[in-house]
């Protein structure tokens, strides 16, 4: 059971209001940290369960694997479908399952079966176990958008759209269906009183793909996929990287509560969103990972965090944490002093 403190705290700022402190969500993919806090651990997703705990992390979708610097080169995964390599500590898709127009046409695109997605729901509820009473678990998928992209890569999916709109919608279709499998299995389950739908669909500056194309096709799929989750009475926090604002209000218009990660590198403004929204979004993220968590000094890490803070937390509708993830580039020291400074600055009343 989550401890009730964690839980008050929590819902308090899902409901825009004023808890003990300001929650502290992440997604850690770094093995120093792990190391430094857990040294000599045997057993990697308890090492994980205890990071959480001691960092004082309130919620989590999830963490990296943490390779280490001598993994990277191995292939993972290479079936004559897909191949998978580890490079800059992270496991990448290196050949994809649809390589060509021609094998899009073929293609046999089904949706999850029912024996899949019990295991996948019986997978988030061993996870929530696993991290209470400390760490609140949010079940996380995405709505199919990416998913099907996924399946190509971004420069066979841009030729695609055009040279045979027909079979990537067919294709989307199939994996919007089992996107919202899963979203049905979570919002029965009540896992959490939170459901996290991730699909990018932008990057710096400007969505990937227009926003009259993303209308057609991400929103309906994001709106299929909220549906079930609002009705159960659970919030969406939806994430995507890059700059969303063209697409906000369409987002919002489906059902969305909350926004991941507001990445402000990439021109998200939280205290523009603050402003705008109020009350009705939900702002989750938005301390900087690409820049000055893992590049910059102690000082300056505790200075964005206090600015986070500052732009954001007043009244709740805040989840603090990384503008995505703690990447393995991070140094122990700011991330020690990220998390200190979300804690001891981020108490309510807030005094930054």
């Amino acid at each position: 059971m989550l401890d009730p403190k964690v839980e008050s705290r929590i819902l308090a700022a899902l409901n825009h209001e004023e808890g003990d402190r300001v929650p502290i969500w992440d997604y850690l993919d770094n093995r120093a940290i792990v190391d430094h806090l857990c040294p000599g651990w045997t057993d990697y997703h308890a090492a994980m369960v205890d990071v959480h705990r001691v960092l004082g992390i309130d919620m989590s979708r999830g963490y990296g694997a943490c390779y280490a610097e001598a993994d990277d080169g191995t292939v993972t995964q290479s079936d004559g479908v897909i191949t998978r390599k580890i490079s800059g500590r992270s496991n990448w898709m290196t050949e994809y399952p649809i390589k060509s127009l021609a094998d899009l046409k073929t293609y046999d695109a089904k949706p999850a079966d029912e024996a899949w997605v019990s295991n996948w729901i019986n997978q988030m509820r061993k996870q929530k176990e696993n991290f209470e009473p400390y760490t609140m678990w949010v079940p996380c998928a995405g709505c199919g958008f990416h998913a099907t992209y996924g399946l190509m890569g971004q420069e066979l999916f841009s030729y695609a759209i055009y040279d045979d709109p027909a079979n990537v919608e067919r294709i989307l279709e199939a994996e919007t269906e089992t996107a919202c499998r899963m979203a049905v299995a979570a919002a029965e389950a009540q896992v959490s009183p939170v459901y996290f739908i991730g699909d990018d669909i932008a990057y710096k500056g400007a969505l990937l793909y227009s926003p009259d194309y993303l209308r057609k096709t991400f929103v309906k799929s994001l709106a299929k996929c909220v549906e079930p989750v609002k009705a159960a009475g659970q919030k969406v926090i939806f994430h995507s990287d890059g700059y969303v604002m063209e697409i906000l209000d369409d987002m919002m218009d489906v059902g969305i509560d909350g926004l991941n990660p507001i990445e402000p590198l990439a021109g998200m403004d939280i205290g523009y969103l603050k402003k705008r929204y109020g009350k009705r979004l939900v702002l989750v993220g938005n301390v900087d990972c690409s820049q000055v968590l893992p590049l910059g000094t102690v000082d300056e890490v505790v200075e964005a965090t206090k600015q986070c803070l500052r732009d954001a937390g007043h009244g709740g509708g805040l989840l603090i944490g990384s503008s995505s993830e703690i990447v393995h580039s991070t140094p122990v020291e700011n991330i020690i002093a990220f998390y200190e400074t979300c804690r001891t600055w981020g108490t309510y009343p807030l005094k930054v």
